[in-house]
């Protein structure tokens, strides 16, 4: 998984009163001074965002169009390769808190984020919401309590998705299936007994369907670890906002590694998948079946999109688990260990307890 940022983001964001780091404020349009206090206002375009449209980018265009040189660390230890602010202060990966090499940094080039929807809250809330969800996890290490609160642990990482646009037309051919219901009669004498099946009368069916697709979302990054879990990759895409590198300031940022064109085949699928619940509303009934569905699109554009998550690493017993909140809406999922020894103890006292009650029980005999 690369992680990058754009080549304005990495000339330092510094405060016009004392020089110190500006750093994007979470749920806001500014920019802040965490020395001094000055806000800077991100002043957001009345323009839409910009849709590229799509054949004309792979065909004619290709990675020379709306594209931007980046910076890139790689991680030896699980093979993310991430960019690094000159103003981040912390050189450790995001996915797995080893260490990064400075020196060994290269130069890579991406296609230039059309829109990003900023952090909603700051990482202070995302470590409450680690503590809710660590203290209701049962047979919990202790130590995993302590980790999941630890700042130093958790980092704020915008996430890469593709999101693409098009006109839909089809064909369809199927059937249209209505319920009716029959008395079955089953058994004799005592044994007889009388139900309600169900059956299907199947009529043939065929029309044409069409409408506008909007923003399929497809992620755009993969590595052999720390996938993003489906459980929180959810967001509202209403609250997209014109990128701006200011946005990420303080962030690290995830490059795509999943091409473009790789994208489009996976938004292709998805829009067959609308396209069959489409005809399958316009055949109607109780039931459908389609047999045929020719399915076309064009005016196809896409953006490169950002979307907030933050991290929390842990390890335990040699083994490292991710933990995910989701930067918008604070949905949290992630793996975690569990404590032998809790649950050895825990199964000790209730033999204990067992073999008390059945002590008791006998001794009254």
């Amino acid at each position: 998984m690369n992680v990058a940022s754009s080549i304005n983001s990495e000339r330092k964001k510094s405060c016009i009163n004392c020089g110190a780091e500006l750093t994007y404020e979470p749920g806001t349009d500014l920019i802040t001074c965490d020395y001094c206090g000055h806000k800077e206002v991100i002043e957001q375009s009345d323009q839409p965002f910009q849709e590229l449209e799509l054949n004309k980018y792979m065909e004619q265009m290709g990675a020379q169009s709306h594209s931007m040189e980046i910076t890139m660390l790689h991680c030896d230890n699980c093979g993310a390769n991430q960019h690094v602010e000159e103003s981040y202060k912390s050189l450790h990966c995001v996915y797995c808190t080893m260490p990064l090499i400075i020196e060994e940094a290269y130069k890579d080039d991406w296609i230039l984020p059309g829109a990003v929807v900023p952090f909603d809250f700051k990482s202070d809330k995302a470590h409450q919401i680690f503590k809710k969800w660590v203290s209701g996890l049962w047979w919990a290490p202790n130590n995993l309590q302590k980790a999941s609160l630890s700042p130093e642990n958790t980092k704020g990482l915008y996430v890469p998705y593709w999101t693409f646009d098009a006109e839909l037309d089809a064909q369809y051919e199927g059937e249209r299936g209505e319920y009716y219901y029959v008395t079955v009669t089953r058994g004799s004498g005592k044994n007889k007994r009388t139900t309600q099946e169900r059956r299907t009368r199947w009529y043939d069916a065929s029309g044409e369907i069409s409408g506008f697709v909007d923003d399929t979302l497809v992620k755009a990054s993969q590595q052999k670890g720390g996938q993003i879990p489906s459980q929180i990759a959810s967001w509202n895409l209403d609250h997209l906002k014109t990128f701006d590198t200011r946005f990420l300031a303080g962030y690290v940022t995830e490059k795509y590694t999943i091409p473009l064109k790789d994208g489009h085949l996976d938004a292709k699928e998805k829009a067959k998948e609308i396209a069959a619940n489409w005809a399958r509303r316009d055949i109607g009934g109780d039931t459908q079946r389609i047999h045929r569905l020719e399915m076309q699109l064009s005016d196809q554009t896409f953006k490169h999109i950002l979307l907030p998550v933050y991290i929390s690493s842990y390890k335990f017993n040699g083994k490292r688990y991710n933990f995910y909140v989701n930067g918008q809406t604070g949905v949290i999922h992630g793996t975690r260990p569990y404590s032998f020894w809790k649950i050895f103890l825990a199964i000790l006292a209730a033999l204990i307890v067992i073999g008390g009650i059945v002590y008791f029980i006998n001794t009254q005999q």
